[in-house]
């Protein structure tokens, strides 16, 4: 029952979407263009909310451009322009929008003299781009590595959390998420280098038998 809910909830969500992709697409917008918009929206959330230490108008401006993310692969799928360039575009704008937001805790936690909480948003910073970094490379040398317990959408959520608690005036709540998550992405960087090591190395044994 559980699992037809979530297929059916996706199938209604997607509805909606590929609805608005329609429309999108009628007046010219392109996926990429819808990409590159909600990039520049979340970096200006993250300097000019998040930074500055307005955490909730902050939180619900980035919170709605995952919109964004849904609509440039609906409009992709919709028009049936799916391109590896527009898959690169959209993995560079990620990883832009991800320092952003860290950059952007990091720089209202050292205003606030909360050094704990700065240091642990660039481990964080730092981690994140490493996760993504590993896969990329391990594919672009013949692995797949989509392995890990903290990949993006789990990166996210936690420090979106802790950006609300932290709102809702709990101590150290930005200091424990922002830890939380640097640690997890640390191990998952762990978790793809050494999955990558096991399929790169079946991969040359394949090739020398």
């Amino acid at each position: 029952m559980a699992k037809f809910l979530r297929t059916s909830g996706r199938a209604g969500v997607r509805r909606y979407v590929d609805a608005a992709a329609k429309v999108l697409i009628r007046v010219g917008v392109s996926a990429n263009a819808v990409t590159v918009a909600g990039t520049a929206v979340v970096v200006g959330a993250s300097v000019l909310l998040l930074a500055p230490g307005h955490l909730l108008a902050g939180l619900i401006v980035v919170a709605a451009s995952v919109l964004t993310d849904m609509l440039d692969g609906a409009i992709a799928r919709v028009k049936g322009t799916s391109s590896r360039y527009g898959a690169l575009l959209d993995s560079t704008c990620d990883r832009l929008a991800d320092g952003a937001i860290f950059a952007g805790l990091a720089y209202f936690l050292l205003a606030e003299d909360r050094g704990l909480g700065g240091a642990l948003a660039l481990w964080a910073l730092i981690a994140s781009q490493m996760v993504s970094y590993v896969k990329a490379r391990a594919e672009s040398l013949g692995a797949e590595c989509n392995v890990g317990i903290a990949e993006r959408p789990e990166r996210l959520i936690i420090a979106a959390v802790a950006v609300l608690v932290e709102v809702l005036g709990v101590p150290w709540a930005l200091e424990v998420g922002l830890g939380l998550l640097a640690v997890l992405a640390s191990i998952t960087v762990v978790q793809r280098l050494v999955f990558a090591r096991a399929a790169l190395a079946a991969s040359e044994e394949h090739i020398d038998v």
